[in-house]
């Protein structure tokens, strides 16, 4: 069969346009479906919303990761790609395929865990518990953090560690329009032309198809949100960064420097900045360091005179700086 679609260059586009398109064409039937179900975020304390916002969100990203996947598998099947395109995803899918399926399992069982948070307000033991689990079901699995220390043990705590903290970093940024999407958005793009760069390429599909799905929601949820992601779209998007980070070789014969294994801390330094800082009040005032309140970075930025949105616009902005650095 004739090739539709040239290596890699097109096929990074064809990847965002495929999360794009699928998160966006099922995200008002999701939509209708939580106003249905009731899964729905109503007004209350700490919420700048006045009527119930579906929490559809994290429902519909998954969809624009799931549904290209599956179709990028078949189509590779089929033959709509030349045959060289065949040989080097085949080959990297091949090598990396129980990884793939750990990665795609462990968003779904995310995806889970925050719905059943979102419909039931699961205990924060709970919710950690799963948290720890799923992490710990994908280190098993391989995609795991090594820091040069020669040890399996040591690898799949620090990369359970790690995923839960990006987790829990991401949903507690999801605190105004678009911020948590938008952060999501900006470190899937960082990895994913990091992997590219380096010639990961199915690394580099997966960044890029997280990018194109988070931009399929974000529309609906920034400036004005009819949409939230709610704790399934937060943990949704905290897993995937933890993982993208995980997955790429930083340390490579082209890069050599043991410093290179920084970049996931420069592209997600605002993240864990406003993790770092908002459990430090937390502990100082004797509050649990789960418990919400209004110390983020967002809302500290509000305090200080900027609207939600330009707040929103401004840790975008520090984001994609930190991010740049990363490529020096």
């Amino acid at each position: 069969m004739t090739a539709f679609f040239s290596f890699p260059t097109l096929i990074y586009l064809l990847a965002v346009g495929a999360g794009l398109f699928t998160t966006a064409l099922s995200l008002p039937a999701w939509r209708r479906w939580c106003v249905r179900a009731g899964v729905v975020d109503d007004p209350g304390h700490r919420k700048i919303h006045l009527e119930p916002i579906p929490l559809a969100g994290g429902l519909a990203v998954l969809t624009g990761l799931v549904v290209p996947i599956a179709a990028g598998l078949v189509a590779l099947r089929v033959g709509l790609f030349d045959a060289g395109t065949v040989s080097v995803l085949a080959h990297g899918f091949d090598r990396r395929q129980l990884q793939l399926i750990a990665v795609v399992g462990g968003a779904l069982g995310m995806v889970l865990l925050g719905w059943l948070d979102d419909r039931y307000e699961l205990r924060p033991s709970l919710k950690f518990a799963g948290q720890v689990l799923i992490a710990f079901v994908v280190a098993m699995a391989g995609v795991r953090i090594t820091l040069f220390v020669p040890s399996i043990v040591f690898s799949v705590a620090v990369t359970v560690l790690w995923i839960v903290t990006l987790t829990n970093a991401l949903n507690f940024m999801d605190n105004m329009n678009g911020l948590c999407a938008g952060l999501g958005l900006i470190g899937a793009f960082c990895f994913g032309m990091k992997s590219a760069l380096a010639g990961q390429y199915l690394v580099a599909l997966l960044g890029f198809l997280s990018v194109g799905a988070l931009m399929g929601f974000l529309p609906y949820n920034f400036p004005r949100a009819t949409v939230f992601l709610g704790d399934a779209g937060s943990h949704l998007v905290g897993y995937l960064l933890g993982v993208l980070a995980i997955l790429p070789h930083f340390y490579t014969k082209e890069n050599p420097s043991a410093l290179a294994v920084l970049n996931p801390l420069l592209i997600l330094a605002v993240p864990l900045f406003d993790l770092v800082s908002v459990v430090l009040i937390r502990w100082k005032a004797g509050r649990p360091f789960y418990v919400g309140d209004t110390n983020h970075l967002s809302h500290r930025l509000v305090r200080k005179g900027l609207s939600q949105t330009t707040a929103v616009l401004v840790i975008w902005l520090l984001a994609a700086m930190c991010g740049a650095m990363a490529f020096l």
